[in-house]
């Protein structure tokens, strides 16, 4: 098994069905300390996501590149800018390929949220979805039980877990730090739910 465009345009219309539900979830996350956008925001880059024809047996990386320029299309808000150099990172490090190894997600992960890091300007441990994506990379390179798709839900939610109690570090939120103890940052959240429709899509 590897990815390829077939397993990215599966994702895709999961995510897409998980989002009828999720939405509200993530606006009510987002109200506690920001505008109660977030859930409105990655709908609409989801509609884009989910526009985009894919041809299966098609170029993956060519095929990220698309998915980038659709989620950039969609919002100029800071979360879908970031979604969208993670989207061109992944691109780049896949392209001229039509099979991607599994085993390379976590690099991939990893190189995505690098070039998040530098193009918004969060460090770990502000409380971000560089976070979750740090977490779910590291746990997919580290090895060990189950493949490294489940190792990188695992990590990933295990960095939501970690997180809740810290103060939010950076954006909007950070002006109620005290406000953000205990409460999910949607973007760490919304990856979390997202990873999960993809890996558990009967759920």
């Amino acid at each position: 098994m590897a990815i390829d465009t077939a397993a990215l345009a599966i994702g895709i219309a999961r995510v897409k069905a998980r989002m009828a539900t999720l939405e509200q979830d993530l606006n009510e996350a987002d109200a506690k300390l920001g505008d109660g956008d977030t859930g409105g925001m990655l709908a609409r880059v989801v509609d884009r996501l989910t526009a985009v024809e894919i041809a299966p047996g098609g170029d993956v990386g060519e095929t990220f590149a698309t998915l980038a320029r659709a989620a950039a299309g969609a919002t100029g808000s800071s979360l879908g800018t970031l979604l969208a150099t993670g989207l061109l990172t992944i691109a780049k490090q896949t392209r001229g390929e039509r099979e991607v190894p599994w085993d390379r997600l976590g690099a991939l992960l990893a190189a995505a949220r690098d070039a998040m890091m530098a193009r918004g300007g969060a460090k770990l441990g502000d409380k971000t979805v560089l976070d979750a994506i740090d977490g779910a990379a590291r746990a997919a390179e580290g090895g060990g039980p189950g493949t490294p798709a489940e190792r990188a839900l695992a990590g990933a939610a295990a960095a939501l877990e970690s997180l809740r109690g810290e103060p939010c570090k950076i954006g909007r939120a950070r002006m109620f730090a005290e406000k953000s103890i205990g409460s999910d940052d949607p973007g760490m959240l919304a990856f979390v739910r997202l990873a999960e429709a993809m890996a558990r899509p009967e759920g």
